[in-house]
């Protein structure tokens, strides 16, 4: 059977309207006949009334008491008011029997003359607008409902799910575990699920029960959403997939409907994965919501999925996972366990995982042989896998602007410089002193990164303006679990080094160390008042995880305080700085005058000027050996080329 549509009934509608208007008013059978029958029954008194038209056209009605010698019928079939059409000669004439009539008596009704009304006209002006008017409806409630690949929404549906729902066995898009590099440790935890969706006998024999929901927390771009996508083709079960946004609504109400519409779904495709993306658009704390409204409509979603999760009923075999990257602002009935049982900490990725989501990478990419997958790897720390996925994009846009036939190693650093620096401006203009003043700026920060033991080691130094700097120092810093309060004042040290080696060297100041002091003034105020490394407040920290506190958590005698142990901080670290730059006067001037001859050194360049650097790491020695390979590669690359037209 043909199923039911609103459209049936409006077409419905319109035949009854149209049946209405086409039938006759009066409700009354007619029949057709000559003049001479006319005059007949006007004479034998039949007439009860008669109307003519201006186009020689008369109708005649009956008196009731007749109706069945006229038509032959009875009057219950003839209807209300039957009436007789005739033709007539001309108005003048009907006008002269009709007279002669009445002067007889053989008529004594009503005679009365009307315009001929257009049945096309009528129909045109009267019912055309009902029609368009119904089929705009259909038209509206089909872009409302989605129809026509529109998109929108249904008034009569807004209540239900918005859900993507990936079915069992949908190959197309399918990703799973090997598209997923890294992460080893939230790859091994969230196997669990997958594997108890495949063979559930094997936990619940040992009484264990599956969890009912599994949080991914961690830093943008660092592969939640990924992780999720690998659960649903990995699992081979239904998948309902939807962001935190989509349960929100301008209606109130709407978005605790979504929420049990969604459980809904899921239960009925039992055992199934429902996975909520930036779930801290609703499962912000309750209570701490900016608007100020008695009524929030978040609050209420988080409350109906706060139930559905773990309430008086049951979802067994419906798995929630979760994604944010901001858990400290979820609400705690929504962390305990019964709800989400697992947090997922997905992090940046170490050295090892950034060169196996290197190689996922590049899989695609036509690569040469130049390409050193653990050289790219060092030379992003802190990158997430997003980031990564940008490297490998933009070597490619890089060597194809260059005319290459495959992506070289230098593409790929060059793309490491366009994602960190931003792009190169070569034709920017710069005097001579402005020139020399970045080219002391830049030398200082490399002189004291150099001689500073726990300053992150240099890559190279380069003057070439790129985005909004106007030159750039490339550092590769230790991967760290833990800082110590000296590794963090020699990395100040380091960063202060640009405004002192302007004062020292120039005598002035300039505004192009601004970058270098909001760093250092917010590295020192956190190094006070949050990691307790001062003489004066030791051991103390003010951090306040209320983001909608009003009131600082010390008094305005500690924010003094404060204050002045920052002061101090960062005036000794600039006076520690000046004073290594004075010591190392000449080959500051030296790496300077290099700097605005060549715009770019590297770490080679700084070791023949100061000799090897005394406090070199293991990661540090690496690093200088592969440039030193790139540098006698470029050597002979430049000089071949040469010997080759001295042969021809």
């Amino acid at each position: 059977m043909p199923r039911f549509n609103l459209s049936w009934l409006y077409m419905c509608i319109a035949g009854i309207l149209i049946y209405l208007y086409v039938a006759n008013g009066e409700g009354g059978m007619t029949k057709n006949i000559s003049y001479t029958e006319f005059k007949e029954m006007v004479n034998k008194g039949y007439a009860d009334k008669i109307i003519a038209y201006n186009d020689n056209t008369v109708d005649m009605f009956i008196k009731p008491q007749h109706v069945k010698e006229v038509f032959k019928e009875n009057a219950n079939r003839v209807g209300r008011s039957p009436s007789l059409h005739v033709e007539v000669g001309s108005i003048e004439s009907l006008d002269n029997f009709m007279e002669k009539a009445q002067e007889e008596g053989k008529f004594t009704g009503e005679i009365s003359y009307e315009k001929k009304s257009d049945m096309f006209g009528a129909f045109f002006w009267n019912i055309l607008p009902i029609i368009v008017i119904i089929f705009f409806w259909i038209f509206i409630m089909r872009r409302m409902s989605g129809g026509g690949n529109s998109g929108g929404m249904n008034p009569f549906s807004v209540g239900k799910s918005k859900a993507q729902i990936y079915e069992k066995g949908d190959q197309t898009n399918r990703i799973t575990f090997k598209d997923v590099a890294g992460q080893e440790g939230a790859k091994q935890e969230i196997q669990e699920i997958v594997d108890f969706l495949k063979q559930p006998q094997k936990y619940t024999e040992l009484g264990g029960k599956i969890p009912k929901g599994a949080l991914l927390v961690g830093p943008p771009g660092t592969g939640k959403t990924l992780l999720a996508k690998a659960v649903a083709g990995e699992a081979d079960v239904p998948f309902f997939s939807m962001s935190g946004s989509d349960f929100v609504e301008m209606f109130v109400g709407v978005g605790a409907s979504r929420v049990r519409d969604l459980f809904r779904q899921a239960k009925e495709k039992s055992p199934c994965i429902i996975f909520i993306d930036e779930i801290d658009a609703i499962g912000r704390a309750r209570g701490k919501s900016p608007n100020m409204g008695g009524n929030d409509e978040r609050e209420s979603t988080l409350n109906q999925l706060l139930t559905e999760m773990d309430g008086f009923g049951s979802n067994s075999g419906v798995i929630i996972l979760a994604a944010t990257n901001r858990a400290d602002i979820l609400d705690k009935a929504l962390l305990r366990a019964g709800r989400f049982d697992r947090q997922i900490h997905v992090d940046l990725p170490d050295l090892n995982e950034r060169k196996a989501v290197f190689e996922v990478h590049l899989r695609p990419l036509k690569l040469d042989t130049t390409v050193d997958v653990d050289l790219l790897a060092r030379q992003t720390p802190g990158f997430s896998g997003a980031d990564i996925a940008n490297v490998c994009n933009e070597a490619a846009l890089i060597a194809a602007r260059h005319q290459k036939n495959a992506v070289g190693k230098q593409d790929f650093l060059d793309a490491i410089d366009r994602i960190i620096g931003g792009l190169e401006k070569k034709t920017k203009i710069m005097t001579a002193g402005e020139k020399k003043t970045i080219a002391l700026h830049e030398a200082g920060h490399a002189t004291l990164s150099w001689f500073l033991e726990h300053a992150n080691p240099l890559i190279k130094v380069t003057i070439v303006p790129r985005g909004r700097a106007l030159g750039a120092a490339w550092y590769l810093p230790e991967e760290r679990q833990i800082t110590t309060k000296e590794q963090m004042l020699d990395e100040m040290c380091a960063t202060l080094g640009g405004r002192a080696a302007e004062e020292l060297f120039t005598g002035h100041i300039s505004t192009g160390a601004m970058n270098d002091l909001e760093r250092v003034t917010k590295q020192s105020y956190g190094m006070i008042a949050y990691a307790g490394m001062s003489d004066q407040l030791p051991n103390l920290c003010y951090y306040n995880n209320d983001e909608y506190a009003f009131n600082k958590p010390y008094s305005e005698k500690t924010a003094e305080l404060i204050d002045e142990e920052v002061k101090k901080m960062v005036n000794d670290q600039y006076e520690r700085a000046k004073a290594i730059l004075s010591e190392h006067k000449e080959g500051h001037n030296q790496l300077a005058q290099l700097l605005i001859e060549k715009e770019v050194i590297f770490a080679e360049d700084v070791e023949r000027i100061f000799g090897k650097r005394p406090w070199a790491s293991r990661s540090e020695e690496i690093m200088n050996t592969e440039t030193n390979k790139d540098s006698e590669n470029n050597e002979e690359e430049t000089t071949a080329p040469l010997s080759e037209d001295k042969e021809a």
